[in-house]
């Protein structure tokens, strides 16, 4: 499944289109925060535009220790994370995301 949805993204890249969440292809709401797990590292921020196979985030916060998932998720503290403004992130890198209903962090902690 996933891999159709990035193939059907690649094709409207090279056809020049660009790809914005219609609401049946990708699972990501644009202006809507998430905090993504990718295979090496954690991201939190807000997605601004889909283009080809990437999300691209703003106010976005690299999460180096979420703490107790359950607690990051439920009431939005994290143990460490560092801000870095604007961020990519490749689709096929993501194992899972879940939406972020908390105030986005603008610090190092």
């Amino acid at each position: 499944m996933k891999t159709q949805l990035i193939e059907k993204l690649l094709e409207k890249v090279l056809n020049g289109e660009e790809e914005k969440w219609n609401g049946s292809d990708i699972p990501f709401a644009i202006g809507k925060a998430y905090l993504i797990r990718t295979v090496t590292y954690h991201m939190l921020g807000r997605i601004e535009k889909i283009s080809g196979d990437f999300l691209v985030m703003a106010d976005a916060s690299w999460v180096a220790d979420s703490g107790k998932f359950s607690t990051a998720i439920t009431k939005g503290e994290l143990s460490e994370s560092e801000y870095v403004g604007d961020a990519i992130v490749n689709l096929t890198a993501i194992v899972d995301a879940f939406p972020w209903g908390h105030k986005i962090p603008k610090e190092t902690k």
